[in-house]
Parts: structure tokens; C-alpha cells; sequence
């Protein structure tokens, strides 16, 4: 005969656990949109593949992307 577990917290958490993760993968997934991690996914880029290149701060980056941007729309609309 299986015990029939109780209701109640458990060892991943429980409820607790479930909305926790489901605000980490809502958190994740809005940064993404929003771009928030490229530029550490950039800084990581340029630290392996280019180690001796000077890495730029964060308002050179965006900048220097937008002006990218603006210069060769590809597929947006305006």
C-alpha cells in the first residue's frame, strides 16, 4: 500500500516553489524581450573570442547599437 502525500510544503517548494520559478521564467523571458542580457551575452562574446579588444560600457554598447540599427533597418517596418 503507497502513502497518499500530505497537502502542504514539500521539499521543491511547494506553491511557493511553483510561483517562484514561474516569476524567474516570466523575469527571464521579459529581460530577453527587452534586451537586457545582451550585453553581458556581448561582454562574454568579446572576453572569449576577442580577449585582447577593449570592452566598451554599457551606454557605448546601446548606442553604438541603435546607430546600427538606424543605419540598417533590415526587416522593421519604420
Amino acid at each position: 500500500m503507497s502513502a497518499i502525500p500530505a497537502p502542504g510544503p514539500t521539499a521543491d517548494g511547494g506553491a511557493l516553489g511553483a510561483v517562484r520559478r514561474g516569476w524567474r521564467a516570466l523575469t527571464w523571458y521579459v529581460t530577453g524581450v527587452l534586451g537586457e542580457s545582451d550585453y553581458q551575452r556581448y561582454v562574454a562574446h568579446l572576453r572569449r573570442v576577442h580577449p585582447d579588444a577593449a570592452v566598451p560600457s554599457v551606454r557605448e554598447f546601446w548606442r553604438d547599437r541603435y546607430a546600427a540599427q538606424d543605419a540598417n533597418p533590415g526587416a522593421r517596418c519604420c
